[in-house]
Formats: structure tokens, C-alpha cells, sequence
């Protein structure tokens, strides 16, 4: 399975001890430099660590992006980490991206690209049962990574969870 990721799906997991959530869920996850050069700037030391860790072992690749001209387009609205994830998920024919922000989403749905974002990827874990609590991880984004959660996705997540 050919995944790729924006920015805070990688950074949030990893500042809550999860990022090898990603690993044991899709193998390898493809990110363009921008995501790299943004990750590079996180201040949690613990999380730089983690992700530091990904790059070496190899799981967490950076790719360089050609599709420069969509690239440059969706930064016309988007951050750079966005643009060239998606530009990136695009040239590559990736099977699934990773993001969480609803403008890139939506950009990314306009393309016909397949996505989930880092409450689909914990609801997957929980599924599986590895991890006992969604809330408890949910409560943890909001509180450690700064997370944006609506009540309606909390609860949407919580039900679809069985919580």
C-alpha cells in the first residue's frame, strides 16, 4: 500500500507516543520535503525524537515532488506541507493520504484521492484492539498535540468506536 502523509498526522501521533501506529498500519509512509522541513521545526522534543527515529529505520520516507506545477496551484490556498502531500499522493497514484485539515481534504477529495486523518488511523487501531480507550486518546491530541476536535467528530468518533 502506497500511503503519504501531511504534517500533523505525523507530528500529533508522535507527541502522543503513537507514531509507530503508522508503521503497523501501512508499512511505509511517503511525506514531501515540506512535510519534512515542517516536522524539522517541531519543538517537542520527545516527538523530533520519535519522528527522527522513523526517518532512519526507513519506515518514514521523504520524496521529492514533481508534480511541481499542481504543487505551486494548491499553495495558491493551502500551506506547503498540504500542496505538495497532495501533489505528492497524486503523481504517485498513493492509495490512501493522510491529513486532517478540511481544506486540504476537500482539495484531496477534488483530485479523487482516498483519505483518512489521524482519528481514522487510532479508530483503526482501536478496532483492532490496540489501544483500549478512543476518548482516552482523543482527550490526549486535544491536550498534548493542541488537536482541533468538534463535539460532533468527538462523538461521531466515540460511536463509531463503541464508546
Amino acid at each position: 500500500m502506497r500511503v503519504v502523509s501531511n504534517t500533523s498526522p505525523v507530528s500529533n501521533l508522535a507527541i502522543i507516543g503513537k507514531l509507530d501506529i503508522l508503521a503497523r498500519q501501512f508499512g511505509a509512509i511517503r511525506i514531501p520535503r515540506a512535510v519534512q522541513a515542517e516536522l524539522e521545526r517541531l519543538e517537542h522534543g520527545v516527538a523530533r525524537s520519535s519522528i527522527d527515529q522513523a526517518l532512519a529505520a526507513g519506515w518514514l520516507k521523504v520524496e521529492t515532488v514533481a508534480s511541481i506545477d499542481l504543487a505551486r496551484h494548491l499553495a495558491s490556498f493551502l500551506d506547503s506541507g498540504e500542496a505538495e502531500a497532495i501533489a505528492l499522493a497524486s503523481e504517485s497514484g498513493s492509495d490512501l493520504l493522510i491529513m486532517d485539515e478540511s481544506a486540504g481534504r476537500a482539495a484531496a477529495r477534488d483530485l479523487g484521492l482516498e483519505m483518512t486523518g489521524t482519528l481514522g488511523v487510532l479508530l483503526k487501531e482501536k478496532r483492532a484492539g490496540r489501544i483500549h480507550s478512543m476518548e482516552m486518546e482523543m482527550d490526549r491530541l486535544v491536550g498534548e498535540a493542541g488537536f482541533y476536535l468538534s463535539e460532533k467528530v468527538r462523538r461521531m468518533f466515540l460511536d463509531a468506536a463503541g464508546e
